[in-house]
């Protein structure tokens, strides 16, 4: 099995500049892992708002990591879901059918404490044949 690195971009730093040691994504074989994403924009700062606009900027920065591998929301075979609230659960579910429809990929959600202030974290894993 082929391990090929893809990265984008500059990865966001951390609490005082530092670099955040990980790869946006990273193909093996057929397989793409794209490492959580969360509701930052261009600029570093959080998506104001509530669970609704952190959910939609969180899944277009997914769909910019996915792009870097040729890949799509199509390719997506599981997804991972970190939410900060429980009470956040149904109108992000409603969110992610829009994404998703009729034929979502595998997911897990639970909830946890973020490390940085967002309501939000999604990691996906695609399937994509070279």
């Amino acid at each position: 099995m082929s391990k090929e690195i893809i990265r984008f971009g500059n990865v966001p730093s951390g609490a005082g500049g530092q670099r955040l040691p990980f790869s946006p994504a990273v193909r093996a074989g057929d397989f793409v892992f794209c490492s959580g994403q969360v509701a930052m924009k261009e600029n570093g700062e959080v998506e104001d708002g509530g669970i609704e606009a952190q959910t939609r900027r969180t899944f277009a920065n997914v769909e910019k990591v996915l792009a870097l591998a040729d890949c799509s929301l199509q390719d997506v075979v599981k997804v991972t879901v970190w939410l900060d609230d429980t009470r956040d659960f149904w109108t992000f579910n409603r969110i992610y059918m829009e994404y998703f429809g009729e034929h979502p990929p595998a997911r897990s959600c639970v909830q946890s404490a973020m490390m940085v202030d967002c309501k939000i974290e999604i990691e996906v894993t695609a399937y994509k044949p070279l």
